[in-house]
Parts: structure tokens; C-alpha cells; sequence
């Protein structure tokens, strides 16, 4: 199933939480690190590397590990503590059959029961493949593929369930692309590209051996069908970029009109199958062409090849609970291939993850409970109040806006619904089924689950206590359609947030976060909605001239960031985050300044208050990542590299050159009229 909301994370992973004690060995009462500060690169001719040049140099990435920095540091040091509270539920009230404790627990359990594991081989997968075998006509195929979206299984398309964009009032389901095996369209496409080829052939061999293990005689003949499907599949998609325009991918289609979009391919079975028929009059597909391709592509491909098309991906889908050959070769391309990491985490991590994933909000309870000072809760919000009074400030004072869109975008910001810490209602997970035996059975069930209870809200008032995300999470979020702001406990301690150290750089590192979030709400997606969450035009015309000419700016100057040799970020991809990083640490400042009531801050640790704002800042971003990871990063990910999420956008602060005395000449100088400022 889709993503369910239209959210804008501050980080490409998803991350987390650790305790607060992560950091507090080495951070300073400045809360700077100076311990990873390399007084041998200038700060004026490379921000990123002065704040975080020694930990550069003398960290290496662990072994199963694509990229190590302060997120993954965090959402590492969290798995001991919730296998730490796995383990009191499983001694504590586990025993009691149909509770969350007893779910949690053998979520775990069966993670960890490697002999039961192998000792079922592929019966796990007995009744998938029997589904798959009994196809003997293609009109089969939409039930087939609801089936698979509920469970979790890769296919030609997915569902999602979310609210209308134009009606936020209401539920809606939307339709769109999926059923690639490989990160993105590029990696079948570019053949002038060797990496990307290298990776293509590499899948074909994947899939052959795996295919092999699995019993098929000719796996070798299978791969290459599969991937030569795979490919036309892809000719078809739409690129990252073009999915990224929110109007564009709002196409309403009547239920009685959807079947004219793919002739021979019957929607309404499949939307009988996935459970909503009935409950909707119309559905939103996001890439209309894609459904009109992919509706010959299944008339002209044999119904054979279609069966070991989805055989592999119910193969593929579930490889990692599978016996230790099928997980070591799916680990083997996925993360060694393709993302470059060498070794596995040990088991009980990723038995944590797993529990984590399925019941994320259950733990997450207990985690709030015992690991979350209700005080951080207080002083951030008084912190997101601060920004969004900044941002109030900021708007009234842009020479580039015109008064009526101005009173748009105010009326916006007054509507922001900021979430702190938790939810006020928890998850209840009464309906999921969990065995302590049958591992495969549930994740497809907890998978079933979660989209069961999307599907559920059709129809029904929209939910604004449901959180996106879980309180263990190192991450943010900002939802266009109901307007919020989202900051899990997790992110509420250092680098983020140190409650021990002075504003200048907790309104650096949390303040630059809550203004990312904010700036969400005005970046080039989230400006086209409205306060209510609606998409609808509120700019004038001459307004989106200059804020379409200002957003190309900052295409273009993220277009020249090259963090691999012969590879550049992609400024149109990673526009609205570029845009909230800019625009949030712009606001942060305006914010920090504000909370100083005129005075001067003190100098601590060396540092003056906004040398040690910037530095909260750029602390944020420490992170090295393996170059076979950077390179999917770029092709798929929203969200530029560390680097230049630090140094890009304080070169377009004006505050920072005056800060550190940044002067033409120096490598980090950007003249004024090339700098960007938005917001």
C-alpha cells in the first residue's frame, strides 16, 4: 500500500529514537562538539567539513551500516531499549493470549526462531504460490493484484487511502504506480550509464539465483522475462520529478469511468478484491498514462510470465523471513550490491525492527512512558511557537510578495496544527493476529492490518489525532491536507535538541528542524494548498512569476553539487526539501534573534551566539554514507546529500557570512544577488 498522506519528511530515512545520553558524553555546555570540529579546513572555505571535519576523518561506517551520522547514531542506540522492553512484556503480561504484550512478544520470538524458520522452508509461501498457479486468464489478474497490495507483495500498481486534495473533508482512495524490483525507472533505462547497468545485470542474476533456489527449473529463462517486463513496465512510468507535481497527479476518475483507462483490466473487480467497493463513487489516479500503458502491456504479455512475475515477487517480498539462503541472497543484492554495505546486523536487531514495524505504536507507548521527560514536551512547544511567530514576522516583511497573497499565506500559517512528542489516541491493535510460529504469516497479516485500517476510514470524519509517524522515530513530518506539523519524541534530544545547553544552538539544530516543517507548508508543493488543506491556487500571478524564478534559482544552484564523481544532486527532485532547508534556517535565525529580546548573547565555549547557531546547525548534518548508497540516494531520494543539506544552504544565509566573516574569495562565498532567500 502507498504512502497514506502527502508527507514531506525532514530526513530520506526513516529513523529511531535513543536516549539523550547519546551525545552527553561529549557535548560541550556550548553544545558544540568540539571534539569534531578540523581547525585545519577554514569554516569560511568549507562549512560542513570545519564543524564536522575530524569526526569525518576518524569515523568509519560500521559494517551493516549504508551511512553512518548522528540519525543512524540515535536510531541505533534505541534497539537495546526496546529489546529491553520486548523482554519485560514477554515476562511480564506476554502470557496473556490477545494482548499487545503477547503480540510484541512473539513478533519478536518468531523473528528469532530460526529453527522453525528453516524447518518450514517455502511452506509459508504454499498458499501465494497456489493463487499465482491457478491463473488461467488474465481478467484474473486485478483480484490478484488487490490481493498482493493487501499483503504487501510488489505489483504492477498499489492503492493508498488518503484524504481528497481537493476536499479535505474527505477519505479518498487513489490509485498508482509500482512493480519495479530495482530503486528506480533509471536503473532499467540508462544504458549509458555503466553503474546503473551493472546493477541491472546484477538483479537478473539475482533473481535467476533466486528463482534456482526456489525450484525453478528454468530460473535462467525466468530472470530475463521478468526484467524484460520489468523494463517495459518502467518505459512507462513517470520520473520521480514529474510525480512530484501534486496537480498533475490529481486525476478524478467516476468508478463507472475508470475501466475506459485500461480496457480488458476490470477495476471494479480489483477494488471489490481490495475491500473498498461500495464504499467510494470516484478514485484519484496519480499517473493516468502509466495505467493506460501498463493495460496493453498486459494484453501483450503471456499469461506465463506474468504468473512468474508475481511468483518472484512474492518470493522477493518476503525473502528476508525466509531460511538464511533466501535472506542472504535477497541482503546479498539489495544492501551489498546495490547499497554497498558488507554485513548483516545481528538478528535481534532486525527482530526489533521488525516488532517496531508492525505494532510501532504499541511500543512506542511504552517507550513515551518510560523514556520521555514530559518538560522536553513544554519547552518545544514553546520553541514552535517562537518560529511560527518568526515565520508570521518574516512573511509581513518579504519586498517580493504582493499584499493578497501575503494575507494567503498568513491565513495558512495561523491554521498550523503542530503535534509534539506522541499521540493523544494510541493505536489499537485488538484485530491483528500474531503467532509465535509463523513469521512470513505475520508480516503479511500486520501488513493486511495496516491497510484494513485505512480502508476503514472511508466514509467516516476525518481523524486529526492520527500521527504518520511513531513517537521512536528520529524524524519530522509536514501533512499539506490537514495542515500539521509533527515532531516525534525521538528527535527531542542531541544533536537536535539539548536540554542542557544555551537557545543559540537548539534554535540551530530542533529550530532549523520545526522551521524545515513549516517551510514544507510553502515550498513548491505544499505552497499549492491551501489552509484547509486543499490544493488551490491563492498566489497571484505575478507572485508565482517570482516565485517560480527564485525556486529556479535554487534548482540550478543544487544542480552543481556533485557529490559523486561524474554525479549531481537533482535540483527539480530535491526542490522542496532544498526549500525548507533554506528557508527553515532562515526563520530559525529570525527566531533565535527574536528570543535574545535585543540583547547580546554571550560568547560560550569560544563561540560567539550565532557562530554556535550555525555550528547547532551543521552538527545536524555529520554523516558519511558508501558511495553504491549516495548513488540510489540521488536517483531516488527527495532529499539532498548530508553535505550539501549543511553547506548548500548557509551560503545563501546572509547571516552567516557575517557571522564567520565570510568575504569574496573564499570557497564558501556565493555573491549576494546569486544567493537564494525565499521565505
Amino acid at each position: 500500500m502507498k504512502q497514506l498522506t502527502k508527507r514531506f519528511a525532514l530526513s530520506a530515512i526513516v529513523l529511531a529514537l535513543s536516549s539523550a545520553s547519546a551525545f552527553a558524553a561529549t557535548t560541550q555546555a556550548s553544545g558544540i562538539d568540539k571534539a569534531n570540529i578540523d581547525n585545519a579546513v577554514r569554516v569560511q572555505d568549507d562549512f560542513y567539513r570545519h564543524v564536522n571535519g575530524t569526526w569525518l576523518k576518524n569515523t568509519e561506517i560500521p559494517a551493516d551500516k549504508s551511512r553512518w551520522g548522528s540519525f543512524n547514531i540515535l536510531a541505533d542506540a534505541i534497539l537495546p531499549q526496546l529489546r529491553d522492553i520486548i523482554d519485560a512484556q514477554s515476562k511480564g503480561a506476554g502470557n496473556v493470549p490477545g494482548s499487545d504484550a503477547q503480540k510484541i512478544s512473539d513478533i519478536y520470538a518468531s523473528y528469532m526462531d530460526t529453527a522453525t524458520i528453516e524447518a518450514l522452508g517455502l511452506k509459508p509461501l504454499d498458499a501465494t504460490f497456489a493463487q499465482i498457479d491457478a491463473l488461467t486468464d488474465k481478467a484474473q489478474l486485478p483480484a490478484l493484484i488487490a490481493h498482493f497490495n493487501r499483503i504487501g507483495v510488489t505489483s504492477p500498481y498499489d492503492f493508498g487511502v488518503h484524504q481528497d486534495a481537493k476536499d479535505s473533508t474527505k477519505y479518498i482512495v487513489d490509485l498508482g504506480q509500482s512493480g519495479l524490483g530495482l530503486p528506480d525507472r533509471d536503473y532499467y533505462l540508462k544504458d549509458d550509464d555503466a553503474k546503473l547497468k551493472a546493477a541491472r545485470d546484477a538483479y537478473q542474476k539475482h533473481i535467476e539465483t533466486m528463482l534456482t533456489m526456489a525450484g525453478d527449473a528454468k530460473a535462467a529463462d525466468s530472470a530475463a522475462a521478468i526484467l524484460k517486463l520489468e523494463t517495459a513496465i518502467a518505459q512507462i512510468q513517470w520520473s520521480k520529478v514529474e510525480q512530484r507535481d501534486p496537480v498533475k497527479s490529481y486525476n478524478k476518475f467516476d468508478l463507472a469511468k475508470l475501466n475506459e483507462l485500461t480496457p480488458k483490466h476490470d477495476f471494479s473487480s480489483y477494488l471489490k478484491a481490495v475491500g473498498v467497493d461500495g464504499k467510494i463513487t470516484y478514485v484519484i489516479v496519480s499517473q493516468p498514462s502509466y495505467f493506460a500503458g501498463l493495460a496493453q502491456i498486459i494484453q501483450d504479455t503471456p499469461i506465463e510470465t506474468w504468473k512468474t512475475y508475481f511468483k518472484w515477487h512474492a518470493l522477493s517480498s518476503n525473502s528476508s523471513l525466509l531460511p538464511a539462503k533466501f535472506a542472504d541472497e535477497h541482503f546479498a543484492f539489495y544492501s551489498t550490491t546495490l547499497r554497498g554495505v558488507p554485513q548483516q546486523e545481528v538478528r535481534w536487531k532486525r527482530a526489533v525492527r521488525m516488532a517496531d514495524g508492525e505494532m510501532g505504536e504499541a511500543l512506542g507507548k511504552l517507550y513515551v512512558a518510560k523514556y520521555f521527560p514530559a518538560e522536553y514536551k513544554v519547552r518545544m512547544e514553546k520553541l514552535v511557537a517562537n518560529l511560527l511567530a518568526a515565520y508570521k514576522q518574516s512573511i509581513d516583511k518579504l519586498d517580493w510578495m504582493s499584499p493578497e497573497t501575503k494575507k494567503e499565506a498568513q491565513a495558512k500559517l495561523a491554521t498550523f496544527m503542530p503535534k509534539i512528542g506522541y499521540p493523544s489516541k494510541w493505536r489499537d491493535y485488538s484485530a491483528l493476529i500474531i503467532k509465535k510460529d509463523d513469521l512470513v504469516g505475520n508480516s503479511m497479516r500486520a501488513v493486511e492490518f495496516a491497510n484494513q485500517f485505512q480502508i476503514d476510514k472511508l466514509g467516516q470524519p476525518i481523524d486529526r489525532t492520527e500521527w504518520g509517524m511513531t513517537p521512536q522515530t528520529i524524524n519530522a513530518y509536514y501533512n499539506p491536507e490537514l495542515n500539521e506539523i509533527v515532531f516525534p519524541a525521538a528527535i527531542l534530544q542531541p544533536p537536535f535538541f539539548n536540554a542542557k545547553a544555551d537557545d543559540a544552538v537548539n534554535y540551530g539544530a530542533i529550530g532549523a528542524v520545526i522551521g524545515h516543517e513549516i517551510s514544507h507548508g510553502f515550498d513548491d508543493q505544499g505552497s499549492q494548498y491551501d489552509q484547509n488543506g486543499n490544493l488551490r491556487d491563492w498566489w497571484t500571478a505575478q507572485d508565482h512569476e517570482k516565485f517560480a524564478a527564485k525556486t529556479a534559482a535554487l534548482v540550478k544552484q543544487y544542480n552543481a553539487f556533485s557529490p559523486l564523481p561524474g554525479y549531481f544532486v537533482n535540483g527539480e527532485l530535491t526542490l522542496g526539501e532544498n526549500i525548507a532547508d533554506n528557508s527553515g534556517l532562515a526563520i530559525a535565525f529570525k527566531a533565535y534573534k527574536i528570543s535574545l529580546n535585543g540583547k547580546k548573547a554571550p560568547i560560550i565555549g569560544g563561540f560567539t551566539g550565532e557562530q554556535r547557531f550555525y555550528m547547532g546547525f551543521g552538527q545536524v548534518w555529520q554523516s558519511k554514507s558508501r558511495d553504491a548508497t549516495t548513488l540510489v540516494q540521488i536517483k531516488t531520494d527527495p532529499h539532498s546529500p548530508a553535505e550539501f543539506r549543511g553547506n548548500g544552504t548557509v551560503q545563501n544565509q546572509p547571516d552567516f557570512y557575517k557571522a564567520f566573516n565570510v568575504k569574496a574569495g573564499d570557497k564558501m562565498y556565493v555573491a549576494p544577488e546569486n544567493r537564494v532567500i525565499i521565505w
